[in-house]
């Protein structure tokens, strides 16, 4: 209860104090290619429900159908204001509306898409018991994931056998070993601060 109390008051804060920013960022974003400024995807939450995770757009309108839905870095679906969004995690900032509704929290496993999900359904059956977040230890390590990821020769057999796995190890850590909203306030500025 405490932690759906901090998620509501601070999501709610935060899209007050922020609103003139995220305003600048809509404008930039409408301004630099055609398309709606809010992209949506279906995750999925809590109890396997899906839901729609919100962000900046920072791709070509056309992208979901142009290409997988793993971006990797020099992905060329991305555009001018995309790459200085998705660098600063600025496009990630909408996802403030999904805590305030319920849909995640600020801590928690990340959603993924249901392909995904799928294919470790026994470990989110586990992860998936709370709130998916907007960042948790897996988020923490794989800042860089775009760009390591663009290393490999095969980026999405890498992504589920290597990069997905390790994730869902952290996250079933954090579970296990999460004791109070503390706990959660420090992986919160330890994600501010990484970047």
């Amino acid at each position: 209860m405490l932690k759906r109390i901090f998620d509501i008051f601070f999501s709610g804060a935060g899209l007050v104090v922020l609103s003139p920013f995220l305003a600048i960022v809509a404008i930039a974003v409408k301004l630099d290619s055609k398309g709606p400024v809010i992209f949506r995807q279906i995750r999925v939450g809590r109890n396997f429900k899906e839901f729609g995770i919100y962000k900046f757009r920072t791709m070509e309108n056309d992208a979901p159908m142009t290409g997988p839905q793993i971006t990797v870095s020099g992905d060329k679906r991305v555009t001018r204001a995309g790459k200085f969004l998705r660098k600063y995690k600025i496009d990630e900032l909408p996802q403030l509306i999904n805590v305030l509704k319920g849909d995640m929290s600020f801590v928690g496993p990340r959603p993924e898409v249901r392909k995904y999900v799928e294919m470790f359904k026994s470990d989110y059956a586990k992860l998936l018991q709370i709130r998916p977040g907007i960042t948790d230890p897996a988020s923490i390590k794989y800042s860089e994931e775009e760009k390591a990821l663009a290393l490999s020769t095969n980026w999405e057999e890498d992504y589920i056998n290597i990069v997905l796995p390790s994730k869902i190890r952290l996250s079933s850590q954090y579970i296990e070993n999460r004791k109070n909203i503390f706990s959660d306030v420090c992986l919160i500025l330890k994600t501010i601060f990484n970047f």
